[in-house]
Parts: C-alpha cells; sequence; structure tokens
C-alpha cells in the first residue's frame, strides 16, 4: 500500500533590509537661558542677546556686589568685575566684608548698567584656586588695564581698589542661575532669565 503525503513547495522569501538613512553628525547648540516676560505695559520681551553682546565685548560699566551679612543684612560694595566665558569673575580680599560674607554665605547678586540695560545676575560666588585659571585671569585683568599676577592661591597687584583690602585677593566665579533686565532705552521692556544650573 503507498500512501501520499501531501507535501507543499514553499519558495524562499527573500528578506530584504530596511534602508536606515544615513547618520548625520550632530553638533550640539549652545542653550540659552529660558526668559520670562516681566513687562506690564505690553512690551515684547528683551532678549538675552541685548545683555550678553554687552558682557562679551567687555563694555559693562561698574558692577555692583550684593551679599548678606550674618544678621540678615544686606551688604553692597563695587567690585573689579570681568564677564569671561558666561560667568562673572571677581575679586576681593579675605578680610573685608564682602569677603567674610561669601564664606559664611556665598548666594549673592551682581548688578551693572549697560547702554540700555540695567542687568542683575544672581548666582553662588565659588573661590577659584586653580594655578590655570588664575593665569587665565590675571591676563584677562591686565589686558583691561589692571595689572594682576597671581600669588599661591590669589591675585595680587602693585594695586587695587581700597575696599577690595591688602592683597593678596580671592578670585570669585558666579555661574548665573537667574537674571533680570530692565531696559533703560527703546525698546522698553523688562525680562527674567532663568538659566540651566551649570555647576
Amino acid at each position: 500500500m503507498t500512501v501520499k503525503t501531501n507535501t507543499k513547495k514553499t519558495a524562499a522569501k527573500k528578506i530584504t533590509p530596511k534602508k536606515t538613512p544615513p547618520k548625520r553628525a550632530t553638533t550640539a547648540k549652545a542653550k540659552g537661558p529660558t526668559g520670562k516676560n516681566l513687562d506690564i505695559y505690553g512690551a515684547a520681551p528683551l532678549p538675552w542677546s541685548r545683555a550678553l553682546k554687552q558682557l562679551e565685548a567687555g563694555t559693562a560699566g561698574s558692577y555692583w556686589l550684593a551679599t548678606t551679612k550674618p544678621d540678615g543684612r544686606p551688604h553692597v560694595a563695587a567690585v573689579g568685575a570681568l564677564w569671561v566665558d558666561g560667568k562673572v569673575y571677581f575679586t576681593t580680599g579675605t578680610g573685608t566684608r564682602k569677603g567674610r560674607n561669601l564664606a559664611a554665605n556665598p548666594e549673592c547678586a551682581l548688578s551693572v548698567s549697560l547702554t540700555g540695560i540695567d542687568l542683575v545676575v544672581e548666582g553662588t560666588a565659588v573661590r577659584i584656586t586653580d594655578r590655570p585659571t588664575l593665569l587665565r585671569l590675571a591676563n584677562r585683568y591686565a589686558a583691561q588695564g589692571w595689572p594682576a599676577s597671581v600669588s599661591g592661591g590669589a591675585l595680587t597687584a602693585d594695586y587695587s581698589a581700597s575696599s577690595a583690602g591688602p592683597p593678596p585677593w580671592n578670585l570669585y566665579v558666579v555661574r548665573p542661575t537667574t537674571a533680570f533686565g530692565v531696559a533703560t532705552a527703546e525698546p522698553s521692556g523688562a525680562t527674567r532669565w532663568q538659566f540651566e544650573n551649570r555647576r
């Protein structure tokens, strides 16, 4: 007896790999701060670039540093400051009121009048002691007319502002967390900018 088996012939399916688009090189874009319009008269938000252009050009006027005394009262004093790579650097002596305030509470604010805009920058002051950064900032100060040099973990020079105390002077950096801008010329407006925490 012959048994017939029912076998089907199947053709092998050709599997075609899915085409994937070529990968493109991605470059990280510099992300600016997030702005919130504070104007109550209908003006548009101020662009951060309006302040940043002047800060980067080094055309800012006097910087004023606000710190907090141990009893909670505010203290404000002018400081020799520079805006470098998105941060504010300034100097002061260890024994000054602002130096003692920062040692106890590093939260602070700096204000500066730019052309057409008043700016306040808030953040935490961190003392800089690494030699490469000290050298770089000493050179930046010297290029602006203050002949600073590095001495140990601080800066020194033949002179400084009387309010800085005697040398050497500690170098601090403040990475902005929040900034406020109020226009003093057209176009008018007021804006708060929130920065990413970049510690």
